[in-house]
């Protein structure tokens, strides 16, 4: 997401507002709605157009905006703008589950999170908590959970139940994660900065349930290098360290290590390696370096860390980190990335080459049932329809949901713990839905063959029998060759 949130509404707040009870209804998509043709093979079929105007689903597929900007919170205060990354939690009262939901503010933009124990009172961004009934897909309650923050984008969600919030900022003060504990809204660790996870622009966490080790991206596409813009997007993977590996709430503050993601092998091994340059299905040996946390970014581009466009999600599941770039490869349509930390190897899974498959992923989320869904940013502003897109084990990629609103992005896709219930944000006119139906069952063998799917055999590089012939006399793998081949190295005669 962008660092300025997204204010060029095509809906007005008021005529949003004015929806009403149309608005809060759940509307059932079947025989009176008008199928659109598509593509579409896999996944949930056909979307079916929403006479609501707000989302178009699959057949049998539903919906409620559970939590609308400008509404009252049950805990006192308004519901703020600009809705944004978000997890869910299995509540403490039995059949319900909690949501944490971030809100991208800066000081120009409203409505504010009205906390009680502001980290900075000058600031409108922080957490709201969404309590929610498992049976009925209805809000029990709301009520804020961090406040006094800024541009709060995204995050990820810890094995231990909280919320990491992270600000993507670099402001004075700010640019910085909170850990946020939806049990224990009222506490200090929502308003205590974790500084040694780095000041710089933060976007999403994953943390890795073996290991407690929280892996972060950074969102960055002016190439911001101490607050001064230059004209390259840089971005770099992050992942901290932390000294205290009970996983608990707190643990984190308690000092640890902040390495950037570099490589150590093959063409791409030298100073600042373009993750631009990679080809699906070639893995990449992976080594970390220390880097200061009040000042990474330098650091790590002056150590040579791999350099992205703008990264955006992150998820883990199955033993990968997953995380996109939301400009990245030679189309910018977008790249999903999979790292595998037992074996510090990294591979471009994916590469977005056609807008009807991909363009501008951003928050990402392994599904219950095994696929890998990515909410969609506008990429060409006026010019394209986000959605929620879904990728197979096998590659294959289809349209779950698309928004009708133009120009606002879909964000914070999560499934509630049971799986039956999808949630995710429409961040302006400020929106929570949740989406049920048809799902397939919880499946743990089809996580894992998303965390081990080979990417997509469309995506392989292009091998001549020439450069095949010349990777054998210089005694390199094909990909290697062709992955030599993409940076002008000449190896034919």
């Amino acid at each position: 997401m962008g660092i300025g949130g997204n204010w060029d509404r095509r809906v007005s707040r008021r005529a949003f507002l004015g929806l009403g009870g149309m608005g809060a209804a759940a509307l059932m998509f079947g025989a009176k709605g008008m199928a659109e043709p598509t593509d579409d093979i896999v996944g949930y079929g056909p979307l079916v157009r929403d006479p609501g105007g707000i989302v178009d689903l699959p057949k049998g597929f539903q919906y409620r905006i559970i939590s609308a900007e400008g509404s009252q919170l049950t805990g006192g205060g308004t519901v703020p703008g600009d809705h944004d990354g978000m997890a869910a939690f299995q509540g403490a009262q039995e059949g319900t589950t909690v949501l944490v939901r971030n809100h991208e503010l800066i000081p120009s933009e409203g409505p504010a999170v009205e906390g009680t124990n502001p980290y900075d009172p000058t600031q409108p961004g922080g957490t709201v908590g969404i309590v929610v009934d498992n049976r009925t897909r209805k809000k029990i309650r709301d009520f804020v959970t961090s406040s006094g923050t800024q541009n709060n984008c995204a995050g990820g969600a810890t094995p231990w139940g909280t919320w990491l919030t992270c600000e993507e900022s670099f402001q004075p003060g700010h640019g910085y994660v909170f850990e946020v504990d939806p049990r224990n809204p009222r506490n200090n660790l929502s308003k205590t900065p974790i500084r040694e996870m780095g000041f710089f622009s933060h976007e999403a966490t994953a943390t890795d349930p073996r290991t407690g080790i929280v892996y972060l991206t950074e969102d960055d596409p002016g190439g911001n290098l101490n607050g001064e813009d230059t004209d390259v997007g840089t971005s770099f993977i992050f992942r901290y360290i932390p000294n205290d590996r009970r996983q608990r709430p707190g643990a984190l503050q308690r000092g640890g290590t902040l390495q950037a993601m570099a490589l150590e092998e093959g063409p791409f091994a030298g100073p600042g390696p373009d993750a631009d340059t990679f080809d699906p299905r070639q893995r990449l040996r992976v080594r970390w370096i220390d880097v200061n946390p009040e000042a990474p970014r330098p650091e790590a581009l002056a150590r040579g860390a791999v350099k992205f466009n703008r990264l955006e999600g992150a998820f883990f599941r199955g033993g990968a980190f997953w995380f996109d770039d939301t400009n990245g490869g030679e189309s910018r349509l977008g790249q999903l990335f999979r790292y595998y930390p037992n074996l510090a190897t990294l591979e471009l899974w994916y590469e977005g080459t056609d807008s009807n498959k991909m363009e501008s992923p951003d928050n990402i989320v392994v599904t219950p049932f095994g696929d890998l869904w990515f909410a969609e940013d506008e990429a060409v502003e006026g010019n394209s329809v986000d959605r929620v897109m879904g990728a197979t084990p096998d590659g294959r990629v289809y349209t779950f949901a698309r928004n009708r609103l133009n120009d606002s992005e879909f964000a914070g896709p999560t499934f509630s713990p049971d799986g039956r219930t999808f949630f995710v944000n429409i961040q302006d006119p400020g929106m929570t839905l949740a989406i049920w139906g048809p799902f397939q069952p919880r499946s743990l063998n089809r996580q894992a063959a998303m965390a081990n799917a080979a990417p997509p055999e469309d995506f392989a590089p292009r091998v001549s029998g020439e450069l095949a012939e010349a990777a054998d006399r210089y005694g390199m793998g094909t990909l290697e060759a062709a992955a030599y081949d993409r940076l002008g190295v000449q190896l034919t005669a």
